[in-house]
């Protein structure tokens, strides 16, 4: 079974590597017309992967849920419209890429709201799934 965490985390990093060269680019051309786009694709491909990926290595009971590969792949099919279609938008193209990639996004962003509050984060996630429950932290 693929380690979602890890997915995340690697999407994620690959977003922020893409976002990068991205910047380097506009700056480097002194056009930053398209830097909404590049925005976007920092904020969810490497923030909020990171985020998630961080969450479901704290939760492992969540991430071994069907519900997190949905997660994942709802991210990464918001990232792969929404980014372009903000592109296109810019350019006057059509917005219609950059609504629908939006729509993910927001469902994104919901499902992580229901994930967390379904299966609780750390010690209390821990104890959900039947592990030791932290009653005081180390050093303590």
């Amino acid at each position: 079974m693929i380690s979602i965490s890890k997915w995340f985390f690697a999407t994620g990093a690959f977003c922020g590597l893409c976002g990068m060269i991205w910047g380097i680019q506009m700056s480097a051309s002194h056009d930053h017309t398209l830097s909404p786009a590049h925005g976007h694709l920092n904020l969810i491909g490497f923030v909020a992967m990171s985020i998630f990926g961080g969450y479901y290595a704290l939760a492992p009971q969540a991430a071994q849920t069907r519900l997190a590969l949905v997660h994942y792949g709802l991210t990464v099919a918001a990232v792969a419209l929404l980014t372009p279609g903000i592109v296109l938008a810019i350019t006057d193209q059509g917005e219609t890429l950059a609504k629908i990639g939006s729509v993910l996004a927001v469902g994104s962003m919901a499902l992580f709201g229901f994930m967390i509050l379904r299966n609780g984060v750390g010690v209390e996630a821990a104890g959900r799934s039947g592990g030791a429950e932290l009653t005081a932290l180390p050093g303590e």
